[in-house]
């Protein structure tokens, strides 16, 4: 337990850095998630095979490989930069790659919530002259965000435990401090370990009970 102790200011950096990359990457995946579902229950066709393929794509593209790319193929080949700071720089580079993943798995479960909508609403309004979008803002999307509040729960805790992925190209988050931390106690790994699995769980429990008492408050009555 000394070992945690003696390192607390770097594990508590880390853990801060983990929150910052889950909560900036669950807003944009979030946005984007919500118009990558418009796309796809949109009625131009155009707009559906972009929705799809993009979800697909990326549902099943490791998302090593997609951190890889952001930090190799986007920050090394095609020079996007954020900042001077390389840290900083691979920071947002890793917000890009979890965000973009993780909008696909937001977009489905939006869809699926869009689905819940009796379609007699979505006729009424567009009796009363709404076009698509203002349907899909004003009368679909509250509704279907109500119900499926859980699942979007679901998907912020995976998203948490994925910003450990992140490590990949270098980011200092969790489980990069912690393998720094194997290698400089190894006689304390257990106790690592355990003080690590703590700290993500304190993360994601809360996280999995506010959603779940969320889902039974705002739950749309049929």
């Amino acid at each position: 337990m000394q070992a945690l102790f003696d390192e607390f200011p770097m594990i508590r950096d880390a853990f801060w850095l983990t929150i910052r990359l889950a909560v900036a990457s669950g807003l944009v995946a979030l946005v984007l998630g919500t118009v990558l579902a418009g796309m796809r229950v949109s009625p131009l066709p155009i707009l559906r095979g972009i929705g799809t393929a993009y979800v697909n794509i990326l549902r099943n593209t490791p998302l090593t490989l997609v951190i890889v790319f952001c930090g190799l193929g986007l920050g090394l080949v095609l020079n996007v930069s954020f900042s001077e700071s390389l840290s900083t720089n691979y920071m947002w580079l890793s917000i890009i790659g979890l965000s973009a993943y993780t909008a696909a798995f937001v977009c489905e479960a939006i869809r699926s919530g869009i689905n819940t909508v009796p379609v007699g609403q979505a006729e009424a309004a567009r009796a009363i002259g709404l076009t698509f979008s203002q349907n899909l803002r004003l009368i679909v999307l509250p509704q279907a965000f109500r119900a499926v509040i859980a699942p979007l729960g679901s998907i912020l805790i995976a998203l948490i435990k994925n910003t450990t992925i992140a490590a990949a190209i270098g980011v200092g988050e969790a489980s990069l401090t912690m393998k720094t931390l194997f290698e400089a106690h190894g006689d304390a790994v257990v106790q690592i370990f355990a003080g690590f699995a703590l700290g993500f769980l304190i993360l994601t429990l809360p996280t999995g009970l506010l959603f779940g008492w969320l889902a039974k408050r705002l739950a749309v009555v049929r």
